[in-house]
């Protein structure tokens, strides 16, 4: 039996009764509830971002996006793998290293929301690579690629959406 010290209050239905009923809870009892969805889960949910989803899975990389980071994602949208040559995708599916190389290009320790990138000239990426920030005004850019949705918020860091696949160099 744990001291009444390791106890709670809380309200949760009982078997007796439907609605909540103040009782006390063990500390051992509590279980962490995470409302709001991690990087993965808010990419998997949005039809926009099939390619990357894709993508990020082949690359082995969906653990490395479900940790607690906190991580910045310059995640591109379906329409901006669509840009890329024919046969590109295709390519870096079956070069793995590659293909993962420029997903952690698009992606920064660290979480940062529009508003911050404002005073700033570059990131560097999970990659390595500096990534240009060029924030003059709304929408900013990324490289030569302009977000199109800033500040999604996800429980291990922030998604900025772009119209552009960035490329190192």
């Amino acid at each position: 039996m744990l001291p009444p010290s390791s106890f709670l209050p809380c309200l949760f239905p009982t078997p007796h009764t439907p609605h909540p009923t103040p009782y006390l809870l063990p500390h051992a009892q509590f279980i962490k509830v995470n409302i709001m969805p991690n990087i993965v889960e808010i990419a998997v949910s949005n039809d926009a971002f099939k390619t990357l989803v894709t993508a990020v899975k082949v690359a082995g990389l969906v653990e490395a996006l479900q940790q607690p980071g906190p991580l910045t994602v310059f995640a591109p949208n379906d329409d901006a793998f669509a840009k890329l040559l024919p046969g590109t995708v295709d390519t870096l599916v079956q070069n793995i290293p590659q293909l993962q190389r420029i997903l952690k290009y698009h992606v920064v320790a660290g979480r940062y929301t529009a508003a911050e990138l404002q005073g700033l000239d570059n990131l560097t990426s999970l990659e390595g690579s500096p990534i240009p920030v060029r924030y003059k005004e709304q929408p900013f850019e990324v490289k030569n690629a302009t977000v199109l949705a800033p500040d999604i918020e996800a429980s291990n860091g922030i998604i900025h959406v772009i119209d552009t696949v960035i490329l190192m160099g």
